[in-house]
């Protein structure tokens, strides 16, 4: 980890130390620059649980990655400031994928000060949250975005803004990278996974978020959720480069594919109106 490398991709300048100010800047800093994105499945590379390569790829190739990627990164940049970090797993929409899904998704225990005064970090979640949130049951408002964490026997259940995905479950058992191997791969080779079936970005700005989802743009703010449909290939790299800082001129190579399955997905939706 070369730490001054990767404070100066999320834009943070002057001294970091294991506290809880330095965790709220750090974590809010890395939404903001790096985007959260999944094209290198649709590039047809593969995407490794290997920090070395984690980090050549966010932070010296400047792209952006997904939740094993993104919180892979943020959790070693933690460890090197002196933080005591733990890697959490959880599942996203228990409810719809069941109980073999966990590993789904990765998350951070962060201990500040005194052991058990813990927060939860997750920089990897696309369109989560923005801030650390403290591993209390509660009710979260940051901006105009509230969020609610609830606690029942041994699990934790994270419930997301009314403009994001599904919530997630998860426990405090901490695990190495390499223990989501198994879901890592399925995630990016099964096709039904929604990371093999879509392209999809996001990114935190000052005012809210933007997310481009195949070909629809949205722009969540406070007075609500504005989208727009992308319509051409040289329009898609524009996005890309505009909103998320990713400058991809072969993802219109993805073009063909993203705009079939946009079609696909309005005759969906047609049909279900009927």
């Amino acid at each position: 980890m070369q730490l001054s490398a990767y404070l100066h991709r999320i834009g943070v300048t002057g001294p970091v130390s294991p506290d809880l100010a330095t965790l709220y800047t750090l974590h809010r800093a890395h939404l903001l620059a790096i985007p959260y994105e999944n094209l290198d499945i649709h590039f047809g590379r593969r995407l490794l649980l290997d920090e070395a390569y984690i980090y050549t790829k966010l932070v010296s190739e400047r792209r952006g990655g997904w939740c094993y990627e993104m919180n892979g990164l943020f959790a070693w940049a933690l460890r090197t400031i002196g933080f005591r970090v733990h890697l959490l797993g959880g599942t996203v929409n228990r409810a719809a994928q069941g109980d073999g899904a966990y590993g789904n998704h990765l998350m951070l225990y962060v201990e500040i000060g005194q052991p058990g005064q813990a927060y939860l970090a997750d920089v990897g979640f696309g369109n989560g949250f923005r801030e650390p949130l403290p591993l209390a049951p509660g009710t979260y408002h940051q901006g105009f975005l509230s969020y609610t964490l609830a606690l029942a026997g041994d699990r934790w259940h994270f419930s997301n803004h009314a403009y994001g995905g599904p919530g997630y479950d998860l426990t405090l058992r901490p695990h190495r990278l390499e223990d989501f191997a198994s879901q890592c791969n399925a995630l990016q080779t099964e096709p039904t996974s929604g990371f093999v079936r879509n392209t999809s970005c996001h990114r935190f700005t000052p005012e809210g978020l933007v997310s481009l989802r195949g070909a629809v743009l949205s722009f969540i703010h406070a007075d609500g959720i504005a989208t727009s449909t992308v319509t051409s290939a040289d329009d898609y790299v524009a996005a890309l480069d505009q909103h998320f800082d990713l400058q991809l001129p072969q993802a219109a190579t993805l073009w063909p594919q993203i705009w079939s399955r946009h079609q696909e997905w309005l005759s969906e939706q047609a049909a279900n109106q009927v």
